[in-house]
């Protein structure tokens, strides 16, 4: 039976967590990191990974609120070391900054 957006963002929520960028540096070695601009929802980002919305995934990949981290990130965020709220859509990690997130709302 097939998950209700509902249960899908339930889910989804439930396993979301707090995370560091040296806990995040394995999946980043990966390649499968994404980062979630503050102002978008990270579950419902996730969300429509997991459904493959690609119409909605391509608008946030083109306006750059959602992009794949890249060396320049990575650098910033070891510097800087902030904590981020983290869920897995896979084969993704999204990843939003906890500043970031708290400064959108």
């Amino acid at each position: 039976m097939a998950e209700t957006d509902a249960e899908l963002h339930a889910r989804l929520n439930a396993e979301t967590g707090k995370l560091s960028w040296p806990e995040l540096q394995r999946h980043f070695a990966r390649g499968v990191v994404i980062r979630v601009d503050g102002e978008l929802d990270l579950v419902a980002v996730a969300a429509a990974f997991v459904r493959d919305d690609k119409p909605e995934v391509e608008r946030w990949l083109t306006s750059g609120q959602v992009e794949r981290v890249g060396e320049e990130h990575a650098r910033d965020w070891q510097e800087r070391d902030p904590l981020f709220w983290a869920v897995v859509a896979a084969p993704w990690v999204l990843v939003q900054e906890i500043d970031a997130a708290a400064t959108a709302h």
